[in-house]
């Protein structure tokens, strides 16, 4: 078995599964956040008017609850929404809840891995769809829906059905000009957005051998944007690293078998990557950055679970010290420890003196909700995950997708930019 079907194994209780399979799985974290959290409440509402009991959660300690889309509150709902949030914490004994403004907070999938909520080897399911994230750290990560998340909070398990596996082989370290949003990117660019539909998307090869523990998480965030059910990259020592400076302990390494199946194995040379974008209106829509349109940007973004790690902060930061920003530019680091790092290591310094505008972690631009949304024929070059229409803002505004170098380079000259050109 490959280790996606390993850990459900696993959580089945099963000595094996095969793709196709339906299995039960015991599920070890469960996310829900300010958007998919209220939603979750209804349908606890709703069984509740059904005589169906909701008085307790199968393991209040397995449950944690982030505040990050709508946040600082954008309006009079999403302030609603944050105290139903916090009173449902309260009333069910949910103890790690990372409040806005308090304490630790980020995005979700940045507090996933920063403060080691998830652990290699578990079954890890979110109200959110880039809970696939989280595979980076060798677990298997998903997103489920409102009902899903209610079901595995009453009960503490879930069915899948175990997915096919494709295995994404890089060769090689990637250049210093490149990043893995590029690798990934390409990988969309070449299979589409509907290439890894219901499909495992695994990574692997000296190429990601060579990566970060950051660098992997970008790949697996946007395994989301092409269909598929999880992301994953089998856990090594520095992942143990990684999270034993969170404070993490007892690691369980789940690794496939040598002789594992893969539906389809692609592969990619190093030495053959180029820094890439995403054209509007789909992240399946790219071309290398020296191909790009010559446009008027009106923005670049440096923000989201997919681009604002302490890495993204540290690649832009090389770009933009002692120069200046042409256009309206905005980094918000995915989670207050990413920032704390980057103002204590002169980052945050660096992108104010070059003009740049930070701010706190929050979604909100990168669903289109406050905090830098986009009018009307704008342009923005951005280093989130989705471009489709509406996506950042106005319907008729348009984003291209980024490399956090990329976007940086871009913010430098008002133009889509090769790093390599500054």
């Amino acid at each position: 078995m490959n280790i996606t079907e390993k850990i459900l194994a696993k959580g089945a209780g099963k000595s094996s599964v095969a793709p196709d399979d339906v299995v039960f799985a015991k599920v070890d974290k469960v996310m829900m956040h300010d958007v998919s959290g209220p939603g979750v409440i209804k349908v606890f509402d709703k069984l509740k008017k059904q005589g169906i009991s909701v008085d307790k959660l199968w393991d209040p300690t397995k449950v944690w609850v982030a505040e990050d889309h709508f946040v600082p509150s954008a309006e009079k709902v999403s302030a609603e929404n944050i105290v139903k949030l916090t009173n449902f914490t309260k009333n069910y004994g949910i103890e790690k809840h990372f409040k806005y403004g308090m304490g630790q907070y980020g995005i979700c999938h940045t507090i996933s891995h920063e403060e080691a909520m998830v652990m290699p080897g578990d079954v890890y399911v979110g109200g959110d769809s880039h809970t696939n994230t989280t595979g980076a750290l060798g677990a298997f990560a998903c997103g489920l829906g409102h009902t899903d998340v209610a079901y595995v909070l009453l009960n503490g398990e879930i069915w899948f059905k175990v997915p096919e596996t494709f295995l994404f082989k890089l060769n090689g370290k990637l250049p210093e000009h490149v990043m893995a949003k590029d690798l990934i990117l390409k990988i969309i660019g070449e299979i589409g957005t509907d290439g890894g539909a219901y499909q495992t998307m695994q990574f692997g090869g000296t190429g990601v051998d060579e990566m970060s523990v950051e660098s992997r998480l970008t790949l697996c965030n946007m395994t989301t944007e092409a269909g598929a059910k999880n992301g994953i990259v089998e856990p090594d020592q520095k992942v143990v690293d990684y999270l034993t400076q969170r404070g993490a302990t007892n690691f369980n390494l789940i690794k496939g078998d040598d002789d594992a199946e893969y539906a389809k194995v692609f592969e990619f040379e190093s030495s053959e990557m180029e820094p890439t974008i995403a054209k509007p209106f789909s992240p399946e829509n790219t071309c290398i950055v020296r191909e790009a349109p010559s446009v008027e940007l009106d923005k670049s973004y440096i923000g989201s679970c997919t681009g604002a790690k302490y890495e993204d902060l540290e690649a832009a930061a090389k770009i933009l010290k002692g120069r200046k920003v042409k256009i309206r530019t905005e980094i918000l680091p995915a989670a207050i420890s990413i920032y704390q790092r980057a103002m204590e290591n002169g980052l945050l310094k660096i992108f104010l003196d070059a003009g740049v505008t930070v701010g706190p972690p929050t979604c909100g631009a990168c669903c289109g909700a406050h905090m830098g949304v986009l009018a009307k024929d704008e342009i923005c070059i951005s280093t989130t995950n989705r471009n489709f229409p509406g996506r950042m803002g106005h319907v008729e505004s348009q984003t291209y997708l980024s490399s956090p170098l990329v976007a940086a380079a871009s913010a430098v000259t008002g133009k889509i930019t090769d790093p390599r050109d500054l």
